[in-house]
């Protein structure tokens, strides 16, 4: 009977992005990071990876099988949810973005990014708990009155209040503009609210001693659909007037009974049944949609984190099994020996492993890759912040996207390599891949980040955010043309980026002649062609990297191997992963649509 692996994360790797791909000393040099330096930075890492080893890690499972429990209008989650966010807000992780005036740590994105992928790897359902509260506290921090700043963040912050965002209601889903949560004004300056949400992520729990709720409902009159939402602070509890916290109206009605990260409730939240629930308005009224943007990125992003991070988990348990598993000899072998080889020695095993870890080490890379472009969009000016911002945004979908979408193949790749164990309970596997698959559905599906890619961030500003992306990708090949071994595959990725430019005006024309219908029907092909061609990128940096440093020499020979696992990686991807962007690019360049709703159905 074995359960979880020994490892499920490389510090290696996330040490290797961090410092020589992505430079977290570009971001340190700035006067807002002045407090932190590489040496500190390693030190955080260190700790982070020492709560998810305490605190986390051995807990997944047991998480997991001991889910939780919906009684008498509450929810009891796991006992050890508690310990766990303690550790993690004593160690600064839920303010860790927040400025020191309200007991943060000021951390830059980058590091966060390593961080948050420590926690996502070591447990995330335990995870989301805090990253839910860290992002409805960035919320107040960003657009709260300083009495909402003083009443919420220090109880958020210190791990002993719950944050969540509540979006979706049963009627409206992805389609916000269509929610009917009412807001009606008060006399003193609070409003009523009444509606319901579902699928609210941490929305109750014994282990917390409040609830704050980031609601968007629309108050009365307000203009329809979007650009009548405003954003609210709907506590669980609500303060009376000697300060004491008393019930606000707000009945956890349900929750529901999901295949996957059973650590944390999904709520059906009622909200003023009695009429009595109070919320405080958040911002300016009527932009409440824009306000939540901002945690919907971070979300994005965050996600995108939790899909690479369960994908390392799979990826080492895999590893390790494939390691001790003796199974068949190798086909060129005429030894007919009693003694069987180790699955690993098989190619078809390794051809999965690959999967993995191409996968895994990509989307981290491009998830770094944004934590730096948020840090640098913050401490640029001029021309050079609207350029990082820009790039942002259009690797934002795609950042959440890849990462879970291939995330869900590469666990189930893990669970292959295991065979019949891989899908019983016995290994880790089974539950990761029910943990992985509502990844690609959180925090708007694959359809809505694709259609975001492609109806919004490709044409914004006249397509100048895809032209600063050819850019880099352009920099990072001329960098590789100084290594021979490299130049085949920079040749590649250059001829594969040209034809996401022909594919791209192709679709253009169809948004030009008003047939939006046509020029996003196949936004989820495109997706995966420019998330392809992207985490390509990833690898190319990646591989410079290692060249220069096995051509530098003086080496360990732990570290040589290091790099030149690293050039393997990337010629996988080269030779299995980006030539299916050809593939893509016939589906789109296709004279007909078959999926656009015509007079005649012929889905019967």
């Amino acid at each position: 009977h074995k359960t979880m692996a020994k490892e499920y994360a490389s510090m290696r790797n996330i040490k290797f992005l961090l410092n020589e791909v992505h430079s977290v000393e570009d971001v340190l040099k700035y006067e807002r990071f002045s407090a932190y330096d590489t040496e500190s930075v390693e030190m955080l890492i260190d700790a982070a990876k020492q709560v998810g080893d305490v605190h986390m890690f051995p807990y997944l499972e047991e998480m997991d099988k001991h889910s939780v429990v919906y009684e008498n209008e509450s929810v009891k989650v796991h006992p050890k949810v508690k310990p766990l966010l303690q550790a993690l807000a004593e160690g600064g992780w839920i303010a860790a973005k927040a400025p020191e005036e309200h007991g943060g740590m000021d951390l830059p994105t980058i590091v966060d990014v390593a961080a948050q992928f420590i926690f996502a790897s070591a447990n995330n359902g335990g995870m989301t708990f805090a990253g839910l509260t860290a992002g409805a506290a960035n919320l107040i921090l960003s657009f709260g009155t300083e009495k909402q700043k003083a009443e919420f963040l220090p109880d958020m912050f210190g791990g002993n209040w719950q944050g969540t965002m509540c979006l979706t209601e049963p009627d409206a889903g992805s389609s916000l503009g269509d929610i009917s949560t009412s807001a009606t004004p008060q006399e003193d300056g609070s409003y009523k609210i009444q509606g319901q949400k579902i699928f609210i992520s941490g929305g109750d729990g014994d282990a917390f001693g409040n609830i704050v709720n980031m609601v968007i409902a629309r108050v009365k009159g307000a203009p329809a659909g979007a650009k009548g939402i405003s954003l609210f602070i709907v506590p669980q509890k609500r303060k009376d007037a000697d300060g004491n916290l008393i019930a606000n109206d707000v009945t956890t009605a349900g929750v529901f009974h999901k295949m996957g990260q059973k650590a944390n409730p999904a709520c059906h939240l009622i909200f003023g049944e009695k009429d009595d629930c109070m919320g405080y308005m958040v911002g300016q009224e009527n932009r409440g949609l824009s306000h939540m943007f901002q945690m919907m990125n971070e979300a994005r992003l965050s996600v995108g984190i939790s899909g690479a991070g369960t994908a390392s988990t799979a990826y080492y348990a895999s590893l390790e099994y494939a390691k001790e598993r003796p199974q068949g000899r190798r086909l060129n072998s005429k030894d007919m020996t009693p003694n069987q080889v180790p699955i690993i020695q098989h190619p078809d095993v390794r051809r999965m492993l690959l999967l993995q870890k191409a996968v895994v080490e990509g989307s981290l890379s491009l998830l770094f890759e944004c934590g730096k472009l948020t840090d640098l969009s913050h401490v640029t000016e001029g021309e050079e912040k609207e350029n990082n911002s820009l790039l942002l945004d259009l690797l934002i979908p795609i950042a959440k996207t890849y990462p879970t979408e291939m995330g869900i193949q590469s666990v189930s790749a893990g669970m292959q390599v295991l065979g019949g164990y891989g899908y019983c309970k016995d290994f880790s596997l089974e539950m990761l891949y029910r943990d992985v698959r509502i990844m690609t559905i959180y925090e708007g599906t694959t359809g809505i980040q694709s259609q975001d890619l492609l109806g919004r961030k490709v044409t914004m500003k006249g397509g100048k955010a895809l032209m600063l992306l050819a850019q880099e990708i352009s920099k990072t090949l001329n960098e590789a043309k100084t290594f021979d071994d490299l130049k085949g595959a920079g040749k590649q990725l250059g001829t594969e980026l040209l034809a996401m430019q022909k594919v791209t005006g192709y679709l253009l024309d169809f948004a030009k002649a008003g047939d939006v219908e046509r020029f996003l029907a196949d936004a989820n092909i495109f997706m995966e062609m420019a998330s392809t061609i992207v985490i390509a990128w990833q690898w190319m940096k990646q591989a410079v990297i290692a060249k220069q440093k096995l051509v530098g020499g003086g080496l360990s020979t732990d570290e040589e191997h290091f790099y030149e696992s690293k050039i393997h990686t990337f010629r996988y991807f080269y030779n299995y992963e980006l030539p299916k962007t050809a593939g893509f690019a016939t589906i789109l360049l296709k004279a007909k649509d078959v999926t656009v709703m015509a007079e005649k159905e012929y889905i019967v």
